[in-house]
Order: structure tokens, then sequence, then C-alpha cells
């Protein structure tokens, strides 16, 4: 990657060895960035720092639900970069098919843990360490499954319908130093969203205005505009990804 100006600003982005997380991180340095990326395989992690650059990026393992995993992501990008203007809170899971009326009620509360909660406890350390005195920018990462009845999924829409919400309760109560936006893909192709696709991808992507599915990069300029001065004037928005997908909702 050819190594772009420095731009000054730092980014932490969770769940980012892999898919949409590092589609975003990749973004971010390209255009000059320094990123702190976190995920749960410290190898997979350390691979996808060596692709965007040991000069440019570090990675911290650990689950995102975790707290003292999330301080110390937050500690080690201070340590390293002197600051932390931007956070993406991309970290998710998804690890039950099935009906809401027969879901496992502690594998909700796991979803909720990963999608939620986590991306709330980031935003706090982010907050406290830089962002409160400094100002900055969020990105949350959240889904079309949040926006609309999601068959088979509920557990994750219901969350992701969460994420959107926090979404702008930051954006108020850290206005006017802090942005806070929220990104809805649809099917985007990673090993996360395999199952929604594999196997039958133009069929799938029939479904889209379109004509093809999402790919991480499109969500990598899309956080990467968000948290720029371009999107200054931008807080509390979500910004739906979907390839035209909810243009068909009045047509049929």
């Amino acid at each position: 990657m050819t190594q772009p100006q420095d731009s000054g600003r730092v980014a932490l982005v969770t769940g980012a060895s892999r898919g949409i997380g590092y589609g975003i991180a990749r973004a971010l340095v390209a255009r000059g960035d320094r990123v702190c990326i976190t995920g749960r395989n410290e190898d997979a992690l350390r691979e996808a720092v060596d692709r965007l650059g040991a000069d440019r990026a570090i990675g911290v393992a650990g689950k995102a639900h975790d707290e003292e995993h999330q301080a110390a992501a937050v500690e080690r990008t201070m340590a390293a970069f002197g600051r932390l203007d931007h956070l993406v809170n991309n970290a998710g899971t998804n690890p039950v098919y099935g009906l809401l009326t027969e879901a496992d009620l502690g594998v909700v509360r796991k979803v909720y843990e990963t999608n939620v909660v986590s991306a709330l406890g980031f935003a706090q350390h982010t907050w406290r360490a830089w962002q409160k005195e400094h100002g900055g920018a969020i990105v949350n990462i959240s889904s079309i499954a949040g926006l609309a009845p999601s068959p088979f999924i509920g557990a994750y829409g219901m969350s992701k319908a969460a994420m959107t919400n926090l979404t702008v309760q930051l954006a108020a109560e850290m206005a006017p130093g802090v942005r806070v936006n929220a990104i809805s893909p649809a099917v985007i192709k990673t090993k996360f969203a395999a199952a929604l696709y594999e196997g039958r991808e133009e069929e799938a992507a029939q479904g889209y205005p379109l004509r093809r599915l999402g790919v991480p990069e499109d969500i990598g300029g899309a956080a990467a505009f968000l948290l720029s001065d371009q999107a200054g004037w931008i807080t509390g928005q979500n910004l739906v990804v979907d390839g035209g997908l909810f243009l068909q909702a009045g047509s049929h």
C-alpha cells in the first residue's frame, strides 16, 4: 500500500482483523490515519496489521464485551499514538438463527453484550481518554436488519435497532465536540455474512437494484467520509448503504 501523507488523526476500529472492520481500517490508513484494530484472534490481527503497515497500525486482541479489553485497547492506542480522534464500533456477533419465539434468552443477552453494550463501553473509554477534551467522531456499524423484520436473525436485528438508537443518544450527549453517526449495510460479502449468499450470490444480488452485493470497501468509503471534516455538520444520522435494496420495499 502506498504510504499517504500523515493526516495526524488516529482511529480505533473494533472487530477489524477482516471483513467490514478491516475494510474501514484500510480506508482510514489509505488517507493517512493511524489505526488500532481489535479482534479475538491474535494471529489474524497480526496478519491484518502487517497488511495495513506496522508503522500505521497496531492490534489489540480480546473480546469486545470484555470491559478490561475495552480499556486496554484505548490505553494502548493512546500510548502508541498519543491521541484517539475516531472510534468505529464494528465488532458484532450473530450466533443464532431461528425464531425469536424460541430463542434462548442467554444467547440473546450475549448478542446484546457484544453488539450494543460493548459499543457503549468503547465510546465511554474513548470519551474519557481523548474526545471529551479534544473532540472527534464515532461511527457505529448497524444494519438494515435493525430497520425492518429480519427472518431468523431477529435477535441480531433487535440489537442493531438498539445500536441505531445508541447512535442518536450519544450524538445528543457528546455534541458539540463529538459527532456520532451510524452506517446500516445490507449484505456485505464477508465471512460473517457468508450464510446469506454463499453458493447463490447471483440469485441473492438480483434483489438489489445495483445488481451486486456489497463489499467491505463500500462501507470503508462511507465510514471514512463520516469520519472526515467533509462530514463536519453531520451527526445523529444513520446512513443506509444497501445497493438500493430498500427501493424495492414499495414494489411488492
